[in-house]
């Protein structure tokens, strides 16, 4: 059995990894943290746990954590990680972070949009971005993946299969994507009231939102040439979910069917990507709770423009799900372990 801790419990994107875990069947929860709730259970703070997860929360110690486990799990927010997570790395551990801290090769680009110096730049070099369809042999090998960013999940599995394509203009892609509010994490907002979310739908960080250069990095490191796309999220009235539309130039004739074909043939065997045939479309609702990623896609003829529907679920595709994924590959353990649940037909 793997033993896994979680650092950062009691957030969203932590309480969804302690979910995933406790039913993992190659995976122990031995330790969770979190600094606010020390010395509370687990399912004290989150009731739908009673009798499923009764752990106590800890404060952190990287000396504890580090006896504890043989991978941590780190769900803090950004700027927290690339302080604690060095110490875990030096004692041997394998760590999956889930904050943006070691998602970016130039820590000028870090340092640029999270206004933060950054404190451990040795680690970047080796860190692995951890998408986990697309670099799977190299998580296979890593001691730190940086696990990616919701909207970046999202928006870089349809695309990256298709930087090598010809019939592509890569100069000329828009990325709209919605999410639910569970994004925002757990600590109280105003943005994210309840009054100031129902029956709303808002754009928000138009042009400057911090996913935009995460997605920039790793299609311009993918292509081998720089890549900017126009990036635009929105926030809806719903708890968990993300839909995200791409518009792609043609710079080639191609149909709707030869793309469909180019996207089976390139995820024929990962089992949470799922391509919808012509003519259906993703829905949020239909990947709720899993690690699924539902993608459909149709070629407008009349425009010369691809257009690409993905569609995953927040907390588990776009983070914690794909953290536990990227475990299983770190330990040589089936891919889908762990992560089988069932979608909510209705």
């Amino acid at each position: 059995m793997v033993r896994a801790a979680v650092i950062g419990a009691t957030g969203y994107a932590g309480a969804e990894l302690v979910r995933i875990l406790s039913g993992h069947p190659h995976a122990e929860l031995t330790m969770i943290t979190s600094q606010q709730h020390a010395g509370s259970s687990f399912s004290d703070i989150y009731p739908a746990m009673a009798g499923i997860v009764d752990l106590r929360c800890q404060a952190f110690s990287e000396e504890a954590v580090s006896e504890a486990a043989d991978v941590i799990f780190a769900a803090l927010p950004h700027k927290a990680s690339m302080s604690g997570v060095p110490g875990l790395i030096h004692r041997g551990k394998k760590v999956i972070d889930l904050s943006a801290d070691f998602r970016f090769k130039d820590p000028a680009v870090y340092e640029a949009w999270y206004e933060e110096p950054h404190q451990a730049k040795d680690l970047l070099k080796t860190a692995v971005y951890g998408l986990s369809e697309i670099y799977f042999n190299d998580i296979q090998k890593a001691s730190l993946v940086g696990n990616p960013g919701c909207y970046p999940t999202s928006v870089l599995l349809p695309l990256l299969p298709l930087v090598k394509a010809t019939f592509v203009d890569l100069d000329n892609i828009v990325a709209d994507s919605k999410s639910g509010t569970s994004g925002a994490g757990r600590s109280p907002n105003v943005a994210t009231h309840f009054c100031e979310v129902n029956e709303g739908l808002k754009a928000y960080k138009v042009a400057e939102h911090r996913h935009n250069p995460e997605i920039d990095e790793v299609l311009s490191l993918f292509a081998g040439r720089t890549i900017h796309i126009t990036f635009t999220p929105h926030l809806v009235p719903m708890t968990r979910g993300m839909l995200t539309t791409i518009y792609i130039g043609l710079k080639e004739s191609v149909s709707t069917q030869d793309v469909a074909s180019y996207l089976n043939r390139f995820f024929a065997n990962k089992p949470f990507v799922r391509i919808c045939p012509p003519g259906r479309f993703p829905n949020s609702m239909h990947v709720k709770g899993t690690n699924y990623c539902d993608i459909g896609l149709k070629v407008a003829e009349r425009t010369r423009r691809l257009i690409i529907v993905s569609a995953i679920d927040n907390l588990v595709k776009g983070a914690s799900g794909q953290a536990v994924q990227n475990m299983n590959i770190m330990f040589g353990l089936p891919e889908t372990a762990g992560l089988d649940q069932v979608p909510f037909p209705l």
